[in-house]
């Protein structure tokens, strides 16, 4: 019998606390290099003291109603962003809640999330941005793969002893601004631009995918951009990335090869930062994510916009 069916046969009513044997959870080692971790490791190592997991979910109360054992949630309205101005969570607050998790520099990070790891890659984003990227790690798949196996949850709250940790940072370098995007649009740079959302978005017939509260005032996208809606990046029925060499591919049809710098954006940065781990984590591209994105950019005065569908905003 294989590890993952003997964890299914353990789970009964959905929302289990883990009930298996310390052999079970016997701790495997460190995860083999790369950006991504399997279920399967991760299922074998919840107890193990140099792994921290964190769920970074934007849907509430979804870490409370289960989570992975042992998980931290980092909750992306308060916990890494900044709740004043419009930026990222500081270098002092962030260094303060990694170190009420126990996090240190030879803690190995995994983090996983709802909506195919969203948010969970833009906290890898944040990670990496204060010098913690090499680090981490997505749990390939996110939520929705844990739970396809029936692997298990937990609503207890974990309560690791506080570490010591110091930050670097932050890394410019992972992070486009409004003028580096439109130093790519008037082609002043020599970077391609990567518009990750759906091809409604991008041709300006929707403003916002529905139901969406942060809105811009003109629809489009930005002159010159390659649209590559996340999602082909994954596979749909268990939302893991797809291959490397399937993702070069999609991407270099694209005209997204790697040979230039890249700037990717969607509307606030969440999606493109799943673009952002793929392009630059997992195929070494040189990659910045834009998490201004088009609810800043498409309601800057004076920007230049292609809006193939023609629409005009009727303030509603």
């Amino acid at each position: 019998m294989t590890f993952i069916s003997t964890l299914r046969r353990a789970v009964t009513g959905g929302i289990v606390v883990a009930a298996l044997s310390t052999g079970a959870l016997a701790q495997q080692g460190t995860p083999a290099p790369g950006p991504l971790v399997e279920a399967e490791w991760l299922s074998k190592n919840l107890d193990n003291p140099k792994v921290r997991v964190f769920e970074v979910s934007v849907d509430p109360g979804l870490y409370e109603r289960g989570h992975i054992p042992g998980a931290v949630n980092l909750n992306w309205h308060t916990d890494l962003v900044d709740t004043v101005k419009r930026d990222i969570v500081s270098k002092e607050k962030f260094e303060a809640l990694l170190e009420k998790a126990g996090v240190t520099k030879d803690t190995t990070i995994v983090l996983y999330g709802d909506n195919n790891n969203w948010f969970a890659a833009w906290g890898g984003w944040v990670f990496d941005i204060y010098g913690l990227g090499d680090q981490v790690k997505l749990l390939d798949g996110g939520r929705k793969y844990w739970e396809k196996l029936a692997l298990p949850l937990d609503t207890r709250t974990p309560s690791p002893a506080v570490s010591d940790l110091t930050l670097s940072g932050p890394k410019t370098e992972l992070r486009a601004r409004l003028s580096d995007v439109l130093a790519a649009a008037d082609g002043k740079n020599g970077t391609v631009v990567v518009d990750i959302r759906s091809p409604d978005e991008f041709s300006g017939k929707l403003f916002a995918p529905e139901g969406s509260k942060e809105l811009s005032i003109r629809a489009g996208h930005v002159p010159g951009a390659k649209n590559v809606t996340w999602s082909k990046a994954v596979d749909p029925e268990t939302g893991k990335f797809k291959s490397k060499d399937e993702l070069k591919k999609l991407y270099a049809d694209a005209g997204v090869d790697g040979s230039k710098p890249i700037i990717v954006y969607c509307r606030i940065g969440e999606r493109s930062s799943h673009t952002w781990y793929a392009l630059s984590r997992i195929l070494g591209y040189q990659v910045k994510n834009y998490d201004g994105s088009w609810t800043e950019y498409g309601n800057s005065v004076g920007v230049p916009i292609a809006n193939l569908s023609g629409t005009v905003w009727q303030g509603r």
